[in-house]
C-alpha cells in the first residue's frame, strides 16, 4: 500500500512514500539546497579576478607605445575590448598630467630635409612664439 507524501515534495525538503518517518526502507529523501554560498563566492572570485585583470591592463597601457603593442599582440582577437572598459582604461592611462598653463615638456623633432634635429627649448630659449599642431594631414 502506497502512504501518504509528507514533507515538501521536490527540490526542497523530503519526500517520504511512507506512513512511518522514522522507517528507512522505501524511503526517498530529496535534500538539495540551492548552492547560495558557493554561487556567492564563485561570483566574488570572478569579480576579483576580473578587477585584478583590469589593473593588469591599466599598467601595461601606462608602459611606452612598444611594449603595450608587443602585449596586446599575444591577446586573442577581441578580448580585451569585450570583458574589460578598454576605452576607459585607455583614455585615464594615457591621460597625461599637463594642465592648462603648463609648460610643454621638452622634445626635438628630426627637420624634414633629415639634415638635424630642432629642439622645442631651443625656439623657446630665442623668444620666438611656437605654436604645436597635432593632427592628421592625410
Amino acid at each position: 500500500m502506497r502512504g501518504k507524501r509528507r514533507g515538501k515534495p521536490g527540490l526542497y525538503g523530503k519526500l517520504s512514500t511512507t506512513d512511518n518517518e522514522d522507517c528507512k526502507e522505501g524511503t526517498l529523501f530529496v535534500n538539495r539546497k540551492f548552492p547560495k554560498r558557493a554561487l556567492l563566492r564563485a561570483f566574488a572570485a570572478i569579480a576579483l579576478v576580473w578587477v585584478l585583470a583590469c589593473c593588469a591592463l591599466y599598467q601595461i597601457m601606462r608602459r611606452p607605445p612598444e611594449t603595450f603593442a608587443r602585449f596586446m599582440s599575444k591577446l586573442p582577437g577581441p578580448v580585451p575590448f569585450l570583458l574589460f572598459p578598454f576605452e576607459t582604461l585607455w583614455t585615464h592611462a594615457r591621460a597625461g598630467g599637463l594642465q592648462v598653463g603648463d609648460a610643454a615638456p621638452d622634445f626635438s623633432l628630426m627637420r624634414l630635409d633629415k639634415s638635424g634635429s630642432v629642439q622645442l627649448s631651443g625656439l623657446t630659449a630665442q623668444g620666438r612664439p611656437v605654436a604645436l599642431i597635432f593632427g592628421s594631414y592625410t
